[in-house]
């Protein structure tokens, strides 16, 4: 079964190369298992490696970049297919319509961005496209801890776990992408009596 995956990660230069290490390993396992690459179209940091590696090993790669920064991220400009939005808005909407599954890696306020809409999308039913965090060095800990909290107090629903899968492995994270996930049906209850 082919999927295009997209993969949300850093574009920052300022990190551990070991999160490049992890982009690489990801685009290398995406390649191995025959699935396109969806991104967000830049060369530098995880972004850039995670494409070089999945293009190395065969792999389609499609890449969505909003104009404005083209020039910023410096494009990828050798994406099997280089897609250039409008704006940020767009662009997530554009990655979103591409793709089959989503896999996030360690990222920063973009990467939180784009993982709280298709995460939210996926527990209000608005899609049933396996959403997988892959998190070897625990970056996403206090994040999955605030989620708890958010259970614990009433501000969220136990299908908040289940709408996302959580994993330190990158074989164990494609396995989760390549496995159908269940089904969440939202009941009208969940809507007045809680927040997401």
């Amino acid at each position: 079964m082919s999927l295009a995956v997209c993969v949300f990660c850093a574009s920052s230069s300022r990190i551990d190369p070991k999160y490049i290490e992890l982009a690489t390993e990801v685009g290398t396992e995406l390649a191995g298992r025959g699935h396109t690459l969806v991104s967000g179209g830049a060369q530098v940091s995880c972004m850039g490696a995670v494409a070089r590696a999945a293009r190395a090993g065969g792999s389609r790669t499609v890449g969505v970049i909003p104009e404005g920064l083209v020039s910023v991220e410096i494009s990828d400009e050798d994406n099997d297919e280089l897609i250039v939005t409008p704006d940020m808005r767009s662009r997530k909407g554009e990655m979103d319509r591409l793709s089959d599954a989503f896999l996030v890696l360690p990222g920063g306020i973009g990467t939180l961005e784009e993982l709280f809409e298709v995460w939210t999308a996926r527990v209000l039913d608005m899609h049933q496209k396996a959403v997988v965090i892959l998190d070897p060095y625990g970056v996403y800990d206090p994040l999955r801890d605030l989620m708890q909290s958010l259970l614990d107090a009433g501000f969220a629903r136990a299908k908040i776990f289940d709408a996302i899968g959580w994993t330190a492995s990158v074989s164990e994270a494609f396995d989760l992408l390549e496995r159908s996930q269940p089904r969440i049906q939202p009941t009208a209850e969940d809507y007045a009596e809680s927040e997401l």
